[in-house]
């Protein structure tokens, strides 16, 4: 397992219900603020983190319970990464300061492909327009 994918399972494992509920309140600032990334490098992070977001918000209203809680952690967990204004490479390092994000959301979403891929349908997303198979 790839050092990006211990982390990502490390952190989501911290991911409560009462942390989840946190950032289920605080989803209208995060979706303001993922529109605002301008990442040419990673053209399918915002789409990739506001899929995200309305997996957890979609979870937290009861509209999702076919999701397990471990890809809607995971996911909370991608989300509370991309806000933080500390995280392992500077966003304001250029063209490479938003690659750890991708790389914890794209994490998220490889390792829970399938449910989330059947969310994004269900949603009538089509999955190749989240993933960077686009």
């Amino acid at each position: 397992m790839s050092e990006i994918a211990e982390y990502v399972h490390h952190g989501a494992s911290r991911i409560t219900p009462q942390i989840l509920r946190g950032v289920y309140k605080k989803l209208p600032l995060l979706k303001v603020e993922f529109t605002q990334i301008h990442a040419p490098k990673f053209p399918h992070l915002v789409d990739q983190l506001e899929f995200l977001a309305d997996v957890v918000e979609d979870f937290a209203e009861g509209q999702a319970d076919d999701l397990g809680y471990v890809a809607v952690a995971s996911a909370a967990f991608a989300l509370i990464y991309a806000h933080r204004q500390m995280d392992l490479i500077p966003d304001s390092v250029p063209k490479i300061g938003l690659a750890d994000e991708s790389s914890v959301v794209r994490t998220v979403l490889i390792e829970h492909e399938r449910m989330l891929a059947k969310h994004a349908a269900k949603l009538g997303i089509k999955w190749e327009s989240i993933t960077v198979k686009a």
